[in-house]
């Protein structure tokens, strides 16, 4: 960039249309834009099912076309990590309410900073009117692969196609759209495929688990999660699920899957005096 010889003291600095890039101005009035460092990317790392538009891209590529176990790096002497908010996780990575949330939720207060865990490039910059449940959405993908969905905002920060950095404050929390208070939504993606956020964050530390992550097919289950092991997990994900009908009793769903009314209770977690409701998910093996 061009620029003039300083000879005199700073008097101002000013912002540019590069989040970057200051343009610093002299008592002699001279000037100079001054790079604060810009993240190092290939641009191959964006090419790929890039959409401003679609909340979720890869929507044409099914969990079936991934590899059983890809490893990737998430952190190197590039490309750093930041906690997006540091606290207690009050919701997993789970089913709720009869409907998988597949993100983590993590209390704050409205106003509070949420930052961009990793460097990346914002994706998606939507509102509630847009995303429905998530609120006012952010979505970066990032140079693994990943992407980190931050929702239930107060305010974005940035706009899409822009370039962050890790710990660059992207928006402000709040309790837009299907919220109960405010709270970070926040989801780990890869391929379009949702994962447990806990399997590479401890969010009440504010640490990253790992350097490099391998990221596993079964991982993609609402039923695996982080703390399994991975007999466990994969145990989880091929979990059989019978949505309740009209007329379904214990009894008639261990005859029809081939197991017991003990097993679907404990798979559950539940008596064998529950009722049923009609819409309700079970796992029955």
């Amino acid at each position: 960039m061009a620029d003039t010889a300083k000879t005199g003291p700073v008097v101002d600095t000013l912002d540019t249309d590069d989040r970057y890039t200051k343009l610093v101005l002299y008592s002699d009035h001279t000037w100079q834009f001054v790079d604060l460092g810009h993240p190092k990317f290939d641009e191959e790392d964006f090419e790929d099912n890039w959409d401003n538009e679609a909340i979720h891209a890869y929507k044409g590529i099914s969990a079936d076309e991934i590899p059983d176990e890809i490893t990737i790096t998430l952190v190197d002497s590039l490309h750093k990590f930041s906690a997006p908010i540091i606290g207690p996780v009050r919701s997993r990575y789970a089913f709720r309410r009869r409907r998988p949330h597949k993100g983590t939720d993590i209390p704050l207060k409205v106003g509070d900073p949420v930052k961009a865990a990793f460097d990346g490039k914002v994706r998606v910059v939507k509102n509630t009117r847009q995303t429905g449940g998530y609120g006012n959405l952010i979505v970066i993908r990032h140079p693994s692969g990943i992407e980190t969905y931050y929702g239930h905002l107060s305010q974005h920060l940035v706009k899409e196609n822009d370039i962050v950095k890790a710990g660059d404050v992207i928006g402000y929390g709040g309790s837009t759209g299907r919220s109960t208070g405010p709270h970070l939504h926040f989801e780990t993606r890869f391929m379009g495929q949702a994962f447990d956020p806990e399997r590479l964050i401890d969010f009440p530390t504010g640490t990253l688990r790992c350097e490099t992550f391998t990221v596993k097919k079964h991982y993609f289950s609402i039923y695996s999660h982080y703390g399994q092991t991975d007999q466990q997990s994969i145990e989880a994900s091929k979990r059989k699920i019978h949505v309740i009908r009209a007329g379904d009793t214990l009894g008639g769903l261990a005859v029809r899957y081939g197991t017991t009314v003990s097993n679907i209770c404990k798979l559950n977690g539940f008596k064998k005096t529950k009722l049923l409701r009609i819409g309700e998910r079970v796992i029955v093996r």
